[in-house]
């Protein structure tokens, strides 16, 4: 909508921009059409009278002019510039989009190659057990502290770039966005949890990061990616279901490149 309204305002412009000013050096000005020096003479064409009028060279601020034109060609040049940027990047994300598959899950696009980050197995850890968690699957009947784990130090899914974005397709309309987890020892913490087994109900704390949500299709496509650029760590683009424990699990890590 924006590239539109700014598309509209440089034509209102252009066709404003169209009469100029012909400055006079005591103070006042001609609307022109266009204008030309012609020796001791300036020739132009007057929008007043709608015809070609001539005056003394030497009653002209000439130079306050043509800084004015100059100035308005600048600006009509940068704006234009804005909307050609604004327009190729609106045709790649179009390409983007065309490159993703329908089937639910977690894609990043590496040059011409679309690829997939695989769900990530998740356990339910608490102090009596240890239960892997499936989309889906009831919330563990204990009461108290635990905590949902990925299972290794380090994710596989290694990104070198901390403004990485992600496309995410949903099956259904669910909540989702990235997480910072927390390493601790062989395993990586994605949140902790407080089971509430009166209610079921399990009260989830993640550590979520401040992302954008960019609906790219309305069968559930959207593109993720992080506000702020991610410090290196472990993290993961999640898809839950607020206190169900339904949650997937789509993990990677920042890891600067070797220099």
């Amino acid at each position: 909508m924006r590239k539109y309204l700014l598309a509209f305002t440089i034509l209102v412009v252009t066709a404003w921009a169209a009469n100029l000013k012909l400055y006079l050096k005591d103070g006042n000005y001609h609307v022109v059409r266009e204008y030309k020096v012609e020796s001791d003479r300036v020739r132009y064409y007057s929008v007043e009278r709608s015809e070609w009028e001539e005056i003394p060279l030497d009653l002209v601020d000439l130079k306050r002019t043509e800084s004015e034109v100059a100035e308005r060609q600048a600006a009509l040049e940068k704006d234009a510039k804005v909307i050609s940027e604004e327009e190729k990047a609106e045709r790649d994300l179009k390409r983007q989009v065309t490159r993703i598959p329908t089937d639910p899950g977690v894609y990043w696009i590496d040059g011409k190659e679309t690829k997939v980050i695989k769900a990530a197995e998740a356990t339910v850890v608490t102090n009596k057990r240890r239960q892997i968690l499936a989309k889906l699957s009831p919330i563990p009947a204990v009461s108290g502290k635990g905590t949902l784990e990925l299972q290794g130090a380090h994710s596989q899914n290694v990104f070198s770039n901390p403004e990485q974005e992600f496309f995410i397709q949903l099956s259904e309309t669910e909540r989702f966005g990235i997480v910072k987890l927390t390493s601790k020892g062989a395993v990586r913490i994605v949140e902790n949890l407080t089971f509430v087994p009166i209610t079921n109900e399990a009260i989830e704390e993640a550590t979520m990061v401040e992302s954008f949500q960019q609906q790219l299709s309305p069968d559930g496509l959207y593109k993720i990616w992080g506000k702020e650029p991610l410090p290196p760590g472990e993290y993961a683009v999640v898809e839950y279901t607020e206190g169900k424990l339904n949650i997937q699990v789509f993990d990677f890590a920042i890891v600067p490149a070797k220099r």
